[in-house]
């Protein structure tokens, strides 16, 4: 496993170029974690796996949207649909509960469970919001990130 120290000001320079509205400070400290045999790229802060790369995207955690919920859009997924959310798979409309109205296609976004209202995946919309109200089946969201996985696992 290779370990660089990146300096926050850069770190920032690319969440923006991102498009993300979040900041760190010189206090926090941040580090690239590359890990060549799962193939991962990891962005750790203050020791917490906070983003990783995803298709040279960079995309946040689940760990991290623990203490942001707010930072993405989200889709609500029925209690029946977890189960299959957390191994792995994609996320299919009749599972839907809610979903965010301005969620367009290509946008990450956060999948919350409807009892707890936490997060249990990341995913990638495979469709505009309206195209999903319209939607009866089908897949919604591709699922790249789930509690269990290699990257929730990383510490």
């Amino acid at each position: 496993m290779k370990r660089t120290r990146l300096k926050a000001k850069d770190f920032n320079k690319e969440l923006e170029q991102a498009a993300y509205s979040v900041k760190f400070s010189k206090k926090d400290s941040i580090e690239r974690i590359e890990d060549k045999d799962n193939n991962l790229k990891i962005i750790s802060v203050n020791k917490v796996p906070a983003f990783f790369y995803y298709e040279e995207r960079l995309i946040p955690t689940i760990k991290f949207l623990h203490t942001k919920p707010e930072f993405l859009k989200t889709v609500t997924v029925d209690m029946g649909a977890i189960k299959f959310v957390v191994s792995g798979a994609d996320i299919m409309r009749p599972g839907i509960m809610e979903y965010n109205q301005l969620i367009t296609e290509g946008e990450i976004i956060a999948i919350i469970d409807e009892r707890n209202k936490m997060v249990i995946c990341v995913g990638i919309s495979l469709l505009d919001a309206s195209v999903i109200k319209e939607q009866e089946k089908g897949k919604s969201v591709k699922n790249i990130h789930y509690v269990g996985d290699e990257i929730w696992k990383f510490s």
